[in-house]
């Protein structure tokens, strides 16, 4: 999506050919922040959709996409953010100011820091930074973009810790800082990261790297 790309936000989407598809995930539904309904879907509509959600979350974006604006009181029994017209001509303006509106509401700011690279200054929104792997005095960061880049600079580990200071970031081993936003599995002894990569946690940093990684994903 390239409002995601344009302000540097990771981002997982996820297409279902229905309602019922999407309200079949049960309790899993609660795992998406922004849903974008089809006024229109055969078995289930996209309001009759939107009750069931609520059923499962409160904290859901709900966005319909209709052709028609004749559902405005039933929006707002099941708190939708917004209504986009589908056959506007201004449709992707609409969707960029939708998910302003959600970004505002959801107080997210993506944190960008400048990097002075050995292949160049880059400013590296710290959402994309997967990991930094600590190799002698220089330091290689594996970063999302098209693809995942590495770039490298001289310094240390414990400084960069210092200097990045986010609670999103653990770190899991002397050679590796990890963004736990990428995070998808932590198991003796290793974190399993969203792109496949393995990264091997010593068995003295196992648990403190274990509690924390739990209480990160308890707070989002």
């Amino acid at each position: 999506m390239d409002y995601m790309d344009v302000n540097g936000v990771v981002y997982e989407i996820d297409d279902f050919e229905s309602g019922k598809d999407f309200v079949e995930q049960g309790i899993e539904m609660a795992k998406y922040k922004i849903v974008f309904l089809d006024i229109n879907m055969d078995e289930l509509d996209g309001m009759d959709t939107a009750r069931k959600i609520r059923q499962v979350s409160n904290d859901m974006f709900i966005v319909f996409v209709t052709a028609f604006i004749n559902y405005t009181l039933e929006g707002y029994k099941v708190d939708a953010v917004r209504y986009i017209l589908k056959n506007n001509v201004n449709f992707p303006e609409l969707v960029y100011e939708c998910m302003d509106a959600i970004s505002a509401k959801m107080n997210y700011v993506v944190e960008r820091k400048m990097f002075q690279f050995n292949e160049g200054t880059r400013e590296v929104s710290l959402e994309r930074l997967l990991y930094i792997e600590s190799q002698l005095h220089k330091l290689e960061f594996y970063i999302m973009e098209e693809c995942i880049n590495k770039y490298t600079l001289y310094s240390t580990l414990n400084d960069m810790e210092k200097e990045i200071a986010s609670r999103d970031f653990v770190r899991i081993h002397q050679s590796f800082l990890v963004n736990m936003k990428h995070i998808t599995d932590v198991s003796r002894y290793r974190v399993l990261l969203s792109n496949g990569i393995k990264l091997i946690i010593p068995k003295a940093r196992y648990k403190h790297v274990e509690e924390t990684y739990v209480a990160y994903k308890g707070e989002i």
